[in-house]
Parts: C-alpha cells; sequence; structure tokens
C-alpha cells in the first residue's frame, strides 16, 4: 500500500530539500540553515495555516492517500449472451438504447433524475459561491440533483436576521432562483442544515420564504470529521460572524489579536461550524418537524465515520422514511479540509460501501423501509460511477461527485473567459463556443436566443455530464444492462483476494462458477 507521504505536498505547497525518511517525512539530512521547504519548517513560520490546502478557498483538494482497495481493484463483467431490460434483439439492444435515468425518494413522489449523478454540497466557501451559477445551471439543464451546502445564510454579509432567525439572505435567494430559472421538472435543489443553519431558522425562511422543495440534514462528509471550516480575510467579517455565533479563530475581539492583524503578522481568521450531536429520537423529530413547514423531500448526508455511526445512519433514515441517503467516503475531494485529517482518518469509499450494502441488506431481511441510497467520495468517470452502482446494488441509486463537477465548472468558465478575452462577446465569440464545447450545439438547438444566457460554466458540466452518460450507456451495453435499475453485483469481479473479502465480489477466477458447471454438466 502506498501511503500519503508527511511533511511534504503539493496541497500545501511543501517540499524535502532531499529524500525523505519513510516514518517521519523530513528530510534524510535536515540541515541548519534550511529556510524551511517542508512542512514542519512552513509551520515553524505560519503555524495553523499550513493545516490547510493552498491557497485556500481557491483550490479543492483530494487526498493523496492510496488505500488498500479501491474501485480500480474491480473489472466490470462483460458477457455475450442476451440482454436484460431490453429485447435481445441485435438491431434493438444497441448502446444508445441504454436507459441511465433514475429515480429517488421515498414516497410515490420520486425525484426524477436524467443522469445517475449529481454534484455534492457547493456550500459558503468562496470557489462555491463564485461559481454557484454555472454548478445551478449546469444541474438544472442536466436534470439532476443541485445540493447548496451548509453556511450559505450565516456566511452571507448582507443577510438580516431578527431574534436570531434569518429573515432575509440575498445569496441563498440568488442561488435558489438562478436554479428554478432553468429547472424543467427533473432534478431538484436541496439545502443542507448543519446545526448553525438549524439555530438561525434556515430552513423556515427557504422552505416558506424561498420555496425550497428539499432539505438535506448533514452529519458530516468523507473529507474531514469535524464540522465546515472557511478563511475570513478580513477583521470586520471575522468580528460579523462571531456575532452571529460562530466560533472564530483566532479571537477577532481579543485586543491583542487586532494589533497583531493591524500590524500585518496575521492576515487571516477561521470560521468553524459546531459539531452535530446526533440522537435518534431528535433526528426524528426534526425529519418531522422539516416535512410540517413543508418540505417535500428531506435527505441526509452522512460521512466517513465508523461503521457503528453508519448503522446508526442507516436506521434512521429508515425508520424516518428518508427520501435519499447519501454516504461520502474518505479520499474524496474538498477545498476546505484540514489536509492531513483527510489523509488519514475515516473509512474509504470502496469499504465503507460494502459495509452499506451490508447493513440496508439487513434492512430489507427484517422488512423494514429500505431508502435509497448515493455513494460520494473520489467518483469522476463512467467505469466508477457503474462499479460504484453495481457494488451497492440495488440500493444505490446514484452516485454523487463534489470535486469532479466543480471541475468541471471551473475549466468551462475559464475556457469561457478566455475566448471573451479573444473575441469580445459578439458573433465570434458565439462561434468559438460552438466551436470549443462539444455539448454547446445541443444546448443551442434546445434553447434557441436563451443559449446565449448559459454561461460557459454550465456548458462544461452539461458537456462533461453527456460524456459520462455515453460512457456508462456503453459500459451497461458491454454487460448487456439497458437500464439503471438491471445492475446488479454480479456485474463485478475482484481482481484481487483482498477487495474479495472486503465486498464479497467473486474473486475473478472464481466468478460464475456455479453457471460453468452447468455449461459443462
Amino acid at each position: 500500500m502506498s501511503l500519503s507521504k508527511p511533511n511534504a505536498s503539493a496541497a500545501t505547497v511543501t517540499t524535502t530539500r532531499v529524500a525523505a525518511a519513510p516514518l517521519s517525512g523530513l528530510c534524510v539530512t535536515c540541515v541548519d540553515g534550511c529556510p524551511g521547504y517542508c512542512e514542519v519548517g512552513r509551520s515553524a513560520l505560519r503555524g495553523r495555516e499550513i493545516i490547510y490546502p493552498q491557497p485556500f478557498g481557491k483550490i479543492t483538494a483530494g487526498a493523496e492517500k492510496d488505500y488498500p482497495v479501491d474501485f480500480s481493484h474491480f473489472n466490470i463483467q462483460g458477457t455475450c449472451v442476451g440482454a436484460v431490460g431490453i429485447e435481445a434483439d441485435p438491431d434493438r439492444a444497441i448502446f444508445p438504447a441504454v436507459d441511465v435515468s433514475t429515480r429517488v425518494g421515498s414516497g410515490e413522489h420520486k425525484v426524477r433524475m436524467k443522469y445517475p449523478f449529481f454534484t455534492g454540497a457547493l456550500g459558503s466557501t468562496e470557489i462555491a459561491r463564485v461559481n454557484w451559477e454555472g454548478c445551478a445551471v449546469g444541474a438544472a439543464i442536466c436534470g439532476t440533483i443541485l445540493v447548496c451546502g451548509e453556511n450559505v445564510c450565516g456566511m452571507d454579509p448582507d443577510a438580516e436576521f431578527k431574534n436570531g432567525r434569518v429573515v432575509k439572505s440575498p445569496e441563498l435567494e440568488r442561488r435558489v432562483k438562478t436554479f428554478k430559472e432553468w429547472y424543467d421538472g427533473h432534478g431538484l435543489m436541496v439545502v443542507q442544515l448543519n446545526v448553525e443553519d438549524t439555530r438561525l431558522g434556515v430552513a423556515e425562511y427557504a422552505i416558506q420564504d424561498l420555496g425550497v422543495e428539499g432539505i438535506e440534514l448533514k452529519w458530516g462528509q468523507g473529507a474531514k470529521s469535524i464540522g465546515g471550516e472557511v478563511k475570513l480575510p478580513t477583521l470586520e467579517r471575522a468580528l460579523q460572524l462571531k456575532q452571529r455565533g460562530y466560533i472564530v479563530q483566532p479571537d477577532p475581539e481579543d485586543p491583542e489579536v487586532q494589533e497583531l492583524y493591524r500590524m500585518g503578522g496575521l492576515s487571516e481568521f477561521e470560521r468553524h461550524s459546531r459539531l452535530g450531536m446526533v440522537d435518534e429520537e431528535s433526528f426524528l423529530k426534526e425529519v418531522e418537524r422539516l416535512r410540517r413547514l413543508g418540505a417535500k423531500y428531506v435527505t441526509l448526508k452522512t460521512g466517513a465515520y465508523r461503521p457503528a455511526d453508519l448503522a446508526r445512519a442507516v436506521k434512521l433514515a429508515s425508520e424516518a422514511r428518508i427520501d435519499l441517503l447519501t454516504v461520502d467516503g474518505a479520499g474524496g475531494g474538498t477545498g476546505m479540509s484540514p489536509w492531513r485529517m483527510m489523509n488519514e482518518w475515516g473509512i474509504p469509499t470502496v469499504y465503507l460501501e460494502a459495509l452499506l450494502y451490508n447493513f440496508l441488506r439487513r434492512l430489507e431481511e427484517k422488512g423494514a423501509f429500505v431508502p435509497d441510497c448515493a455513494i460520494a467520495g473520489g467518483i469522476a468517470l463512467e467505469d466508477q460511477i457503474f462499479k460504484a452502482i453495481a457494488l451497492g446494488a440495488p440500493y444505490v441509486k446514484a452516485v454523487c461527485m463534489g470535486r469532479a463537477t466543480l471541475t468541471a465548472a471551473t475549466v468551462g468558465k475559464t475556457q469561457g473567459q478566455l475566448l471573451q478575452d479573444t473575441y469580445g462577446r459578439g458573433r465570434e465569440y458565439r462561434e468559438a463556443l460552438l466551436r470549443t464545447f462539444v455539448g454547446a450545439v445541443a444546448l443551442k438547438e434546445k434553447y434557441g436566443n436563451d443559449f446565449e444566457r448559459i454561461p460557459p460554466a454550465a456548458i462544461a458540466i452539461y458537456t462533461y455530464y453527456d460524456r459520462l452518460a455515453v460512457g456508462l450507456k456503453q459500459l451497461m451495453a458491454g454487460a448487456r444492462k439497458f437500464a439503471l435499475d438491471k445492475i446488479t453485483r454480479g456485474d463485478l469481479m475482484a481482481l484481487t483476494r483482498e477487495a474479495a473479502d472486503v465486498t464479497g465480489i467473486p474473486y475473478v477466477m472464481e466468478a460464475d462458477r456455479e453457471e460453468i458447471e452447468r455449461i459443462f454438466g
């Protein structure tokens, strides 16, 4: 197993002068006189700033730890016999005919999704804020789920509060309006709640004032085991958020801290969210409260916590009849998690999904309600999507991709800006968009004059998601599965004994053993 390397990483912009000692990560010969290239050296100068990936607020970061078992340790089973979900006719069973749409929800009004993948939470971080328009429009025109993450109202500098409750948030209003403008009946926008959001009355405001239909209760994510955090660049901003009830460090009200800031020795503050405290009674009451408020869909997002916590999430999701349970494995990407924490805590995605499958199967065996599920944690391409859905079949209906979606959006935004700088905003620019983004022609045909209002970041997400859909259709056709709900665990084989032991997927040399015996009689 290749572990993450301590004391030097591109994420923290640190390196070693010579080869590193494997255990500590320090240079084999640490020389007196070095200015401090490594993480220890930079920490001696900038301290807690170096806990986080750099530059904070402008990047996303994914763990570099190579876990013993991941999705690459499985291959997809192909077959040359028959077809499932369509007539076994060579003229009909072609890969464009594969149906990759999905539905999630606990009631009769399920959320219809054109694609079985959606973006993870885009919350109060700066990179989420500046890229919201592209992601929201992209999710809406793709007909998939969009999750608005935690702390948006609390972080909104122009938000208004009365008796400690939000009564107006231009930022959340902008986010909801952007999605709704392009929404076509497929997909859903969901607003997350953490401890601070609940205290500030975000659910009441989102549902009753803005018409939001989906609320997601957040227990955590796969990149860290503590609440969300962001950096604050000014003393004024730090003071504002402390007054709103957030944990802000160092204390912006401390006169010595204020003086250090004025001297230039302190350039940023940290805003932290509180840790949620889960218990069965309060969780069930909160789900019921949200439904009474008018939430049409209530979902739950949990992270890579210990197995007992996953069991707790599954059990409570069943009792509350949650519309979607999203389980996020360690190793996925984010831009605001402590770097060492992202690499060294939590259950990696494949292990976590194997546990999830076992827990859901136990629910089914007892005759209990089994919630629809999505899996997240380092998923970016169609083969990983197929494997994630197959590994959790028939319970996993979709995958959640935060960093990958945001990558597509930022690349699209950058390319759009380059084209605008070159051609301006006239006819040449519009023609250049059609040349640059393969998916742009289809969007122009569908939306006509409104195509010019679609931001390049959204065109990029549409183009990326279309590639994923086509690639997924090809893989499914090769497995002779022509609808998403026809995918099973039998469509996978484990390439290593360890992968087989972890997941229960048959080792490649032992797959199809019973059928082989029948063939040979």
